[in-house]
């Protein structure tokens, strides 16, 4: 069984690469990952996303 890890992207960011890693993890196209993410800061009235992004990319280390 292969053992994956989350890691934010290094190749694949536009702020910190928390939604490009998550896009590898899934194997998905990141691009979905971000658009469902701005969907849903649109009923937190921006601060709740954004701060679970920022603990994102605080918590989930980057690919070395």
């Amino acid at each position: 069984m292969e053992n994956k890890k989350l890691y934010r992207s290094t190749t694949d960011r536009k702020i910190a690469g928390v939604c490009g890693g998550i896009g590898e993890y899934f194997n998905i196209d990141p691009t979905i990952i971000r658009l469902v993410w701005a969907i849903l800061l649109v009923p937190t009235a921006l601060v709740g996303g954004t701060l679970v992004y920022f603990v994102a990319a605080l918590i989930i280390p980057e690919r070395v």
